[in-house]
């Protein structure tokens, strides 16, 4: 057998848990094939890692098993093959292919179909050890680079055979054509991740093109740019090449797709951020005219590299690096859910150690600049900047979490970079990723986490207040302090005289929680920094009023004044809780006790589970004396886990999704709580019916476990009996229906009556049967034959989220049968999708469907996916009720694995699904009206930047666009509407 070959080259596979099917389900697939070709597979599999990582990918990668199984051939050649020779050919190959293609169809085949092998080879190569990480980087970056060229080749090719533009070289139009492609980000650094998205940003010079004289530049590239993003990454049934990001061009929310050179060096020079900088520093001219784009990145140098050691972008630096550290905290690292790329110690922070001090140094020392991370790693070290040993621990934590990453995505094609959220879950991608247990891979990746953010901690130590460098000021002058008053206003303060004078009442001391010396002489320590962070905020002005209100509810303010006072990070979140998120502000205003969750060291860690929750709700709870007592400190719980929560989301620490289920965990334990005590208290006036039974369902975000900090309760209360004794048997005795009616009724009023603590919940019961005509509680019975008969498809689509999240285990599963029967009985697809259609359609006469920042009712937004979810679910899962589930994210998995969704738009969908619930999550904690990008704050629309993953909020106004647009296109194609 060929030792060249890449079967042979294996040197490291999966670990296959004994209890795996995976055996079963490849004997299962080569039963299928051809004898020949079985066999052949067969012969390859008596390798012990050949076999573990054929194994491996049935077990972990629907992705690549879809591959191996789409071309069983295809695979045997791959297995057969030296990997570098037969990449290098097949790349070779196809852009001949591409420069003779008849159409742009053909190209779009040929394109995917290089893609699918290549991906699949690439991954063998990669799962196998066969090449290293960056030999992995490098080919896939070969790739997309290869990829772009051939299909803007061909179009250029195209353009000049209608007379539109000159070639002097047929077989490189692009050359002397103006048009300049640059690859951004880690294609730009030959470092593209497994599912990589591709960053590139086209430019155009209209005083070098080869255009005819009748054709507009600008209009000319602008429809070449989209017409190659639509050849990479229009999905078919092959799938799609790469998916094309356009969104790193200057402000991209406002500009064309290709822009002139000209207006590029004018926004570089006169609006350019640091960001942008940094993000020149890995840009490479990858496709279209070389010369042009050369002397392109020449004309931006001064931009990028600056003569000299450029201490000026410091306050820059040291203000991304707080940013970050502000969002992510400094405790302990959870494994499950952690995001290695942006969460701590992970990908972000090495690129950023090595970019900044490129960024710094780069002007005066030209040897570093240079675009991979690795390379600058060692440049620094070898130019004494860092360490050999931070160069080498950096590089081998960067390779290991770059592995972990392609590892994650090489599951299902997605561009994730985060660690699943339960334990079982990482124990499998362990599996999948070589490791036996959890155990020895969390603490591989622990090691390192810890080693990376204990260099990015000591980079740029030299800022020790934690604040810019702050002018100094008299913060007690008060309202006649001119120089104060200049001050204020600079930073951005509408009234720097009332601020001022609220800075003078600070300074005097007179709130309770200052009267002591030490404490007073603390809290003034912070407060040049506190202003500085505030005037930051959405509404600067309100987050001083917000934080005095904080200030005058303390009532023994030294413990927590010590711990802002010393602890920088902690005064930057409270001063980004106070700014961006007003909900949170004025809880932590009315009840500063509840600050104390952010001083636990497990604030950071794993995120409570529902057994927790019930711990700490029941210890709460146990010394209530009263019933009084028993609802306001319901209240201060709920309260308290909103803050923690929320204070999770913006700070960066926790996914949209887990955040989603932990309000859901908190709703769920305080009304099961409720439930039982309510009941318990209601018998003693009005005693039991013989063979009670109630139960609560639950509808909308709390049954789909997607709520937000906003949420109301969805809920429906069911009900059972003896019919035959419906009297209860208390000393006011009521009868059946009348009971639980009652019942119903104080269970409202235990969420919504308004205590010292506020407001519970607000409850809503309009999706129980026949809504706001209907009764309060439904008898079982007469609520599956309600659904059975009487409800209409929009009733059976909320159904789709109902939760029983408070029964007895018998009545629960009697609920859980009589709705599955309803989910699984045969529909009629066509009328179900005319339905939904419609229902949409209403929806968005009523509510209109144009504003793109209402992320609910927004054509493409979360109602189409939601629709999408609920369809699909109501026309299969009478043939397939393993589709069903009441989370969107799952029913999307499901649809795809059953076949009924394809996967490509499967991918669109959860993207989208996971962005819109990113922004919602923040959008419900930090505004209380119509979110106005206009009007708030740069604190806010950061947030939110770093909420969608973009660099600032023009391109993150971009992605919301296409993703709209994409959704609604899915939408359509499979609901359909007029």
């Amino acid at each position: 057998m060929n030792s060249s070959a890449l079967a042979a080259r294996f040197v490291s596979g999966p670990h296959i848990a004994a209890n795996s099917n995976a055996e079963q389900r490849l004997r299962d697939w080569l039963a299928e094939l051809e004898p020949a070709q079985a066999a052949e597979i067969g012969l390859w599999l008596d390798r012990p890692l050949a076999r573990a990582i054929l194994l491996g990918i049935v077990e972990f990668s629907p992705y690549l098993f879809d591959l191996i199984r789409a071309d069983a051939a295809r695979l045997i050649r791959l297995l057969a093959c030296d990997p570098e020779q037969h990449l290098a050919a097949l790349i070779e190959k196809t852009s001949r292919d591409v420069l003779a293609a008849a159409s742009e169809a053909e190209v779009m085949h040929l394109l995917r179909r290089l893609k699918s092998e290549a991906a699949l080879l690439i991954a063998l190569c990669d799962i196998g050890g066969v090449w290293p990480v960056m030999r992995v980087t490098a080919e896939l970056t070969d790739l997309a680079t290869v990829s772009v060229q051939t299909a803007l080749r061909f179009l250029l090719r195209q353009e000049a055979a209608r007379g539109r533009m000159t070639a002097a070289n047929h077989d490189r139009p692009e050359e002397g054509s103006g048009l300049i492609v640059l690859a951004m980000g880690k294609m730009g650094a030959g470092e593209l991740n497994y599912s990589s998205d591709i960053d590139l940003i086209v430019f155009f010079d209209p005083a070098r093109t080869s255009l005819a004289a009748d054709i507009e530049p600008a209009p000319f590239f602008v429809r070449v740019t989209q017409t190659l993003a639509r050849l990479l990454q229009q999905r078919s049934g092959e799938g799609y090449v790469f998916r094309v990001d356009l969104r790193l061009r200057p402000d991209p929310a406002s500009t064309q797709v290709a822009i002139s050179t000209e207006a590029a060096l004018h926004y570089y020079e006169r609006e350019g951020r640091t960001w942008e900088r940094a993000a020149m520093i890995k840009a490479r001219v990858c496709a279209g005219d070389a010369k042009a784009g050369e002397a392109l990145i020449a004309e931006l140098s001064p931009f990028v590299w600056r003569k000299h050691l450029d201490f000026a972008a410091l306050t820059d630096v040291h203000e991304m690096k707080r940013q970050m550290q502000t969002y992510r905290g400094q405790s302990e690292i959870a494994v499950e859910g952690h995001n290695v790329k942006v969460g701590r110690g992970g990908i972000r922070e090495i690129e950023f150690f090595a970019q900044t001090q490129q960024l710094i140094a780069g002007g005066r020392h030209p040897e570093l600049r240079v675009r991979s991370t690795l390379h600058a790693l060692q440049v620094l070290a070898t130019s004494n900047w860092i360490s050999f040993q931070a160069c080498d621990e950096l590089t081998a934590a960067y390779e290991f979490l770059r592995r972990v990453e392609h590892r994650l995505q090489m599951m299902c094609d997605e561009q994730t970079h985060t660690l699943p959220e339960d334990a079982e879950a990482v124990e499998r991608f362990a599996n999948f990723f070589g490791y036996e247990s959890r155990a020895a891979f969390a603490k591989d990746l622990l090691g390192h986490l810890d080693v990376v953010q204990g260099h990015y901690g000591k980079l740029f130590e030299g800022d020790p207040t934690g604040t810019v460098k702050l002018p100094q000021l008299n913060y007690a002058g008060g309202p006649e302090d001119a120089r104060l008053l200049d001050h204020l206003t600079m930073l951005g303060f509408k009234k720097p005289v009332a601020v001022a004078g609220t800075l003078q009442h600070w300074m005097q001391g007179n709130y309770r929680a200052l009267r002591n010396e030490a404490t007073k002489a603390a809290f003034i320590e912070f407060v040049p920094g506190l202003i500085h962070g505030l005037a930051h905020a959405e509404d600067p002005d309100d987050a001083v009023t917000t934080f005095d209100r904080f200030l005058g509810a303390l009532q023994r303010g030294g413990r927590l004044i010590s711990l802002l006072s010393q602890n920088r990070d902690l005064v930057a979140l409270v001063a980004l809780i106070l700014g961006a998120a007003p909900r949170l502000g004025d809880m932590l205003a009315r009840q500063p006790q509840i600050m104390d969750g952010l001083i636990d060291p497990r604030f950071f860690g794993a995120m409570p589970d529902r057994k927790e929750l019930s711990a700490r709700l029941a210890a709460t709870l146990k010394d209530a004396d009263s019933y009084e007592d028993f609802l306001d400190r319901l209240r201060l719980f709920g309260q308290e886990s909103l803050f923690l929560i929320g204070t999770r989301i913006l700070s960066g620490t926790v996914s949209a999704q887990h955040a989603g289920v932990a309000f859901a965990d908190v709703a769920e334990g305080i009304v099961h709580t409720v439930h039982g005590l309510v009941t318990d208290q209601f018998a003693t006036q009005y005693g039991r019916i013989k063979g009670q039974e109630t139960a609560i369902l639950a509808m909308g975000r709390l049954g789909s476990r997607e709520m937000t900090a906003s949420s109301d309760l969805d809920l429906i209360l069911l009900y059972n009996f003896d019919a035959d004794n419906p009297d209860s048997d208390g000393e006011r005795s009521l009868h059946g229906a009348q009971y639980f009616t009652r019942l119903t009724q104080r269970l409202i009023s235990a969420f919504t009556t308004r205590t010292n603590y506020g407001v519970l919940y607000d409850v809503d019961m309009r999706l129980r049967p026949s809504g706001r005509a209907g009764p309060l509680a439904s008898r079982i019975d007469s609520f599956s034959d309600y659904q059975e008969r009487e409800a209409w498809t929009w009733e059976h689509m909320a159904l789709t989220r109902a939760r029983v999240i408070s029964a007895s285990p018998a009545f629960r599963k009697a609920i859980e049968d009589a709705i599955r029967g309803v989910l699984t009985r045969p529909r009629d697809a066509a009328s179900t999708a005319g339905d939904v259609a419609d229902m949409r359609r209403a929806i968005a006469l009523e509510k209109g469907e144009d504003e793109i920042w209402d992320l609910k009712l927004a054509a493409g937004g979360l109602v189409d996916i939601d629709f999408i979810a609920q369809y699909l679910q109501l026309v299969h899962a009478s043939e397939k009720p393993e589709i069903l589930s009441v989370s969107t994210l799952q029913v999307l998995d499901n649809a795809a694995r059953l076949g009924v969704l394809p996967p490509s738009d499967a991918e669109i969908l959860r993207s989208a699904a996971r962005l819109y619930h990113d922004l919602t999550q923040i959008l419900r904690l930090c505004v209380t009206g119509k979110f106005k990008p206009e009007t708030s704050g740069e604190n806010l629309l950061r947030v939110m930047a770093r909420a969608g993953d973009t660099p600032d909020f023009s391109t993150l106004e971009a992605r919301l666009r296409e993703t709209q647009g994409e959704v609604r296109r899915v939408f359509q194609a499979l609901v359909g509407r007029e």
